[in-house]
């Protein structure tokens, strides 16, 4: 399960944001998650609830903003929406499609006391 090392990452990004800024607890993390990403937001919800324990995260809410899928395509050179990595275009059926969007994963906004 890659969602708790991902969850441990972003502890450690928060701590030390805590640590330049004088924050000592959060309330809310905003994170964002592309649907190409790799990353399932339930178990990411998880882990983060796990790694939060006895830190400045403890009893934070997580909320998850998520990120569609995008391309471009080569064959027709329009926009296209992804669900999947290898997903054809929309627009002409064509392969391969090169992502522009929804890879992602990152800390959006903190609420901090």
């Amino acid at each position: 399960m890659h969602e708790m090392s991902l969850a441990e990452g972003v502890l450690q990004l928060i701590e030390d944001a805590a640590r330049d800024q004088g924050f000592t607890a959060v309330r809310t993390v905003w994170v964002e998650i592309g649907q190409l990403s790799g990353v399932e937001p339930e178990a990411m919800a998880f882990c983060f609830d796990a790694v939060s324990r006895g830190t400045l995260l403890e009893g934070a809410r997580l909320e998850v903003v998520h990120v569609a899928g995008s391309g471009h395509c080569y064959e027709c050179g329009r926009d296209t929406e992804l669900q999947a990595v290898y997903d054809a275009c929309t627009h002409c059926g064509a392969v391969p499609v090169h992502i522009t969007g929804g890879t992602e994963m990152r800390v959006k906004e903190l609420e901090v006391d």
